[in-house]
């Protein structure tokens, strides 16, 4: 928040690592698959330390401890611990946990198909179940039992039935155990104040500014730490220059350089293309996520990321094709003129940040990776396709004609074209031979256009697929659901109803208190404190008939149940 220094911001951080017990790895990148990084016990508590920034009273952990060895998972819960008794409310689901994380809980739940079989304090566990006949044997993690204890064996049909009775068992249980201890049917949709959709951005979030800065630091440090990736790009980039300029080497004027020109202009926009779209379809979905679960924080907008995003990649995305560019032009000894040999280095530049915009529209819509590396080089066929090169605009069919228009590579090679062409003379020994590059042009369809305007619809569609990159991101924010009533939950109301005797109008009362007992129900039903009150009395079966003895309650007449009958609810 604005409100806070960043003195007092670098240390909570500092305290937080601390509380972690992450110093030791706090100057260590995470890592992934590729790269080697922090251990999966700090990854674990780090993911902690991430939701903890924002300060929130309530954790929901999700398997803490899975993929971790005994080790890693109690140094897990144990700052899970710490964090419970700092004044954090801690949930955790975890499968078998060892008898040293066991022995860290504080309250325990235990469910069986859906259906609560205990809950309450750990520590009362094992003697609950050696109440019900089921003891934990001595020197035996409890948390291995109790699995066992309410488990399905489907080994055979008999351990099926012998198993499926035995939680069947202890469920009713429990049910028992929850009416004779009248809380019953207590439904937390009733105390609850339902908000639905996502969270409101708190008042004091940093200016729109402040996030594209830090934004843009983070990007920029994210960029130019994938040294060694970066590295392999440009060597790749070296290569490819060296190899086609060894192929097309000074292809001078002959007529057969007028194919050899229109092939490398046709390789180098392929190319340039499928490198930036590759690049981007390889990192962006993945960071994706990692940005999707930040917003749902409200950490920061889609805004400033998306722009810091693009600014922290401009130096390294134009790097490449301008090396690539920059060896490959003289080795094919294209037209020797400097403002042709700049303007080919912009429309390399400005064809690999349009095919980079694709790559993050392609990223933006898939779910995943894999989906995004399908997607991408489909769709690139379809922009190769419709070139220039391989069909001439004006024999497209008609339902097809908007395409060219669209296709990156066809105005990347469209431009290198005019650039190199435009004014050039080729050696004609025959009449029949082409003398002048503009013949070439018009065959191509090109006759009538310029660079530049080329080179200003390729400016257009990157803008576009950039747009459209940025308004996917924008509509795909984190959606929450709202939280409504399940379908057969009891409400307060139900349950005073179905089974509290001074409120079930079934009940056979005294004709003199019978106007008395009614207005105590409207005040019970008016309040929820008195409501809260009602359920904790004693309860009985419907149909239960009451002696004729009164007793007074909170001021009203009502009638109690026979001390001898069963005290039970339905």
């Amino acid at each position: 928040p604005k409100r806070v220094s960043m003195k007092k911001k670098e240390r909570y951080v500092e305290d937080l690592i601390n509380r972690l017990g992450l110093t030791k790895a706090a100057d260590t990148i995470v890592g992934d698959a590729k790269v080697r990084g922090i251990s999966g016990g700090e990854k674990k508590r780090l993911s902690l330390g991430c939701e903890l920034i924002s300060r929130p009273q309530l954790i929901f952990a999700d398997e803490p401890t899975s993929g971790l060895d005994s080790f890693q998972a109690d140094k897990v819960m144990s700052t899970m611990r710490r964090l419970a008794h700092d004044g954090h409310t801690v949930i955790c689901t975890i499968h078998q946990p060892s008898s040293c994380v066991f022995n860290l809980f504080d309250d325990l739940m235990l469910i069986a198909d859906g259906e609560t079989v205990y809950s309450g304090d750990a520590t009362k566990a094992v003697e609950y179940f050696k109440g019900l006949g089921f003891p934990c044997p001595d020197n035996f993690n409890p948390a291995e039992y109790f699995t066992d204890l309410i488990s399905i064996d489907y080994s055979s049909d008999e351990q099926i039935q012998v198993s499926k009775a035995r939680v069947a068992r202890l469920k009713d249980a429990w049910r028992k155990r929850e009416r004779d201890t009248g809380v019953v049917g207590r439904n937390l949709y009733d105390a609850l104040e339902i908000v639905s959709g996502a969270p409101q951005l708190a008042e004091d979030q940093p200016s729109w500014w402040e996030q594209f800065k830090l934004l843009l630091f983070r990007s920029w440090r994210q960029a130019t730490r994938a040294m060694a990736v970066n590295v392999v790009r440009l060597a790749i980039s070296v290569t490819s220059a060296l190899i086609f300029g060894s192929i097309y080497f000074q292809v001078g004027t002959a007529q057969g350089s007028i194919q050899s020109r229109l092939g490398l202009f046709q390789m180098m926009a392929v190319s340039t293309a499928m490198q930036a779209v590759s690049k981007v379809l390889n990192v962006f979905p993945t960071e994706r996520t990692i940005v999707q679960n930040e917003r749902a924080k409200n950490a920061y907008d889609i805004g400033p990321y998306f722009l810091s995003k693009l600014v922290a990649e401009v130096p390294i995305s134009a790097a490449i094709p301008l090396t690539f560019g920059a060896l490959l032009y003289p080795m094919a000894g294209l037209n020797a003129n400097l403002a042709r040999f700049l303007r080919f280095l912009g429309i390399m530049t400005l064809e690999s940040f349009s095919s980079a915009g694709f790559g993050l529209m392609i990223g933006a819509m898939a779910p995943n990776t894999d989906a995004a590396l399908a997607m991408g080089p489909s769709s690139m066929l379809i922009f190769i396709l419709f070139g220039g090169y391989s069909i001439n605009q004006d024999t497209v069919p008609r339902i097809f004609r908007w395409l060219p228009g669209v296709s990156l590579i066809r105005w990347a090679f469209q431009a290198y074209c005019l650039n190199d062409l435009r004014g050039l003379e080729f050696q004609a020994t025959r009449p029949s031979d082409t003398k002048l590059g503009d013949e070439v042009l018009e065959r191509l369809g090109f006759g009538g256009c310029n660079v530049g305007d080329a080179m200003m619809t390729q400016a257009k569609i990157a803008t576009f697929w950039h747009l459209a990159a940025f308004l996917i991101l924008k509509m795909k924010r984190p959606q929450f659901l709202p939280v409504e009533r399940p379908p057969h939950s009891a409400t307060i109301d139900e349950i005073v109803d179905d089974h509290h005797p001074a409120l079930d109008p079934k009940r056979r009362f005294d004709k003199d208190t019978n106007s008395d007992s009614d207005s105590s129900t409207g005040d019970r039903l008016r309040h929820s404190d008195s409501l809260l009150e009602a359920l904790s009395e004693p309860m009985a079966e419907p149909g239960h008939e009451y002696d004729e003895q009164q007793h007074r309650h909170d001021g009203h007449d009502a009638r109690t149940p026979d001390s001898t009958a069963p005290q039970s609810a339905s």
